[in-house]
């Protein structure tokens, strides 16, 4: 299952809570509704993404693991 998205962040490597604040960089100069893709690696990052975005307001779309690399798609709440 892939997803459209607007901007791409590849955190693969880093383990938390590096790719959630990246994301969370990331995110600021995107305009509302804008959906981020994010690859990582930490099997944590499940759970991370999840609370990221229930405390957020942002929109986990769709999220997925292929081989140990963990995809997720971010709508920027707005």
């Amino acid at each position: 299952m892939t997803a459209e998205f607007d901007a791409d962040l590849d955190v693969r490597g880093l383990n938390c809570p590096l790719p959630v604040l990246k994301t969370k960089k990331e995110l600021v100069p995107l305009a509302p509704g804008t959906v981020l893709r994010v690859r990582a690696t930490d099997p944590h990052s499940v759970i991370d993404f999840t609370a990221f975005c229930d405390k957020t307001g942002h929109d986990l779309v769709a999220h997925r693991e292929d081989e140990g690399v963990y995809t997720f798609y971010v709508r920027k709440a707005g």
